[in-house]
């Protein structure tokens, strides 16, 4: 599964206006909206159910927020880094502000699990995070992510 087919650029905000989690998982879920055949609400309450079971707030200031539809073709995924950190419940107790989303179909198992994988791995490298967090624009963004996805893509 090549990953540059689950974010492209439009799906990818350089400086993410939010002062909560819950504005947050908002944003991105109007940002997806535009790519899947689901409501707004029904994705914030896909992540918001998935917030409730555990925080996907996996420290060094990034979040990997995610959940299942129906009626979506395959796995979405879209980039925010907000102004100012927000409070996310983070495992390490740190605000959050890089933010990589993941939207998959219901009967997705392996394919979201491989995708939460290698996002996971790219957004772990300190190195790729402080480049992610110096990034001027949109284009300098996506072209972070997808040439570290793509270099862990094996």
């Amino acid at each position: 599964m090549e990953l540059t087919s689950i974010i492209v650029p439009d799906m990818v905000v350089a400086n993410l206006k939010a002062n909560s989690k819950k504005q947050v998982l908002q944003e991105l879920a109007e940002l997806a909206v535009s790519k899947i055949d689901a409501t707004e609400h029904d994705i914030l309450d896909t992540l918001l159910q998935r917030e409730r079971l555990g925080s996907t707030g996996v420290g060094n200031g990034v979040a990997i927020p995610h959940g299942k539809l129906p009626n979506i073709d395959g796995i979405v995924g879209a980039f925010a880094r907000v102004s100012k950190p927000v409070e996310f419940d983070a495992m390490d107790d740190q605000p959050v502000d890089l933010f990589f989303m993941l939207l998959a179909p219901e009967g997705s198992g392996a394919d979201h699990l491989k995708a939460l994988s290698k996002i996971a791995r790219v957004l772990r490298d300190e190195q790729k995070l402080h480049t992610l967090r110096q990034a001027q624009d949109v284009d300098e963004i996506y072209g972070i992510l997808i040439s570290e996805i793509q270099a862990n893509a094996a």
